[in-house]
């Protein structure tokens, strides 16, 4: 019986999503102790930003938006439409500031400071993540070239946010499906996908989309996964996503996210949650190559068993 996506696309080749050789030879037993992580901790929300890490990229930053006098302000997400311009000057796309490799060497340095020093700011975690992921983000860009539904995202650019999603279609949509699931995850933690930061540090404009696809995307792995939006539930999407896509910001935050937690729940972590999260990311074609936006009315149990997505071992809601 064929599946949903060889139905939708016959021609289609077997999947093969790229993998970071970091993760090639993952053995759960040389995943360091809670103790020893533990031995490392510090507060979940530290108390303030490194003063002169944050003033140098303040600075790199200002200095860039003078010089190439682009608004301060982001727009939209929907707004972005990360076109190539006609006449070849100037940004490659709405929001793009272009920069050297010394502006990205200090911008990459400066970021991962701070995302490592504060992981709620998701504004660092962005930049660091366009600083550092140019390669990968080619290989990603290739491997979506060579996939039936990839590739259809990349000539349709589709965006997710409040302006392009019918809230009341995914409503009415049958318990169980993507879409409704979708919404209750959107519901439940009370996020938005407006929040996406554009891409700006991308000196590509394809390669700009599919680091926006890469955002956008974010919480449709936390419902595929069944993952909350606290602490612990983001480092084991991470991991996922370390795995699935390589770039560099998913493998430090998988890395170091783990000294935010408590004793408790890196136990839980170290001993289950990163061996399921990389095995799943391991065995799941691309999620880069899934077309979300044609599929909410697919059930969410399918949709898991055609990429070969297995339940969580735990149930980690109350834990941080």
């Amino acid at each position: 019986m064929l599946s949903a996506r060889a139905a939708m696309f016959p021609l289609e080749r077997p999947w093969q999503c790229y993998q970071n050789r970091f993760f090639s030879d993952f053995d759960p037993s040389n995943v360091p102790s809670p103790k020893r992580l533990a031995a490392f901790s510090v507060p979940a929300h530290p108390p303030r930003t490194p003063t002169a890490m944050a003033t140098l990229v303040r600075l790199v930053l200002r200095r860039l938006r003078g010089l190439r006098g682009l608004p301060g302000l982001p727009r939209l997400a929907a707004e972005m439409p990360l076109r190539a311009r006609s006449d070849g000057a100037g940004p490659l796309y709405s929001h793009h500031i272009p920069t050297t490799p010394l502006q990205k060497a200090l911008l990459a340095a400066g970021s991962a400071a701070m995302a490592l020093y504060d992981p709620y700011r998701h504004d660092m975690v962005a930049v660091l993540g366009e600083t550092t992921g140019h390669r990968t983000l080619k290989v990603l860009r290739d491997q979506m070239r060579r996939d039936p539904e990839g590739a259809q995202i990349l000539q349709e650019r589709p965006r997710i946010s409040t302006s392009t999603l019918d809230l009341g279609k995914l409503q009415s949509l049958p318990e169980g499906s993507l879409g409704r699931e979708y919404l209750r995850f959107l519901d439940v933690n009370r996020v938005s996908p407006d929040t996406r930061a554009p891409t700006r540090f991308v000196d590509d404009e394809e390669l700009a989309y599919v680091m926006q696809r890469y955002r956008e995307v974010h919480d449709m792995l936390h419902t595929l996964l069944g993952m909350p939006t606290n602490i612990l539930g983001e480092i084991v999407v991470k991991w996922f996503e370390a795995v699935q896509t390589g770039l560099p910001m998913c493998i430090l935050g998988a890395l170091f996210g783990p000294i935010q937690l408590s004793a408790q729940s890196l136990q839980v972590l170290v001993s289950e949650l990163i061996p399921w999260a990389v095995q799943n990311g391991r065995t799941a074609p691309c999620v880069l190559n899934l077309y979300y936006e044609r599929r909410w009315e697919q059930s969410l149990r399918a949709l898991r068993e055609e990429l070969g997505i297995t339940a969580p071992p735990v149930h980690i809601q109350g834990l941080a």
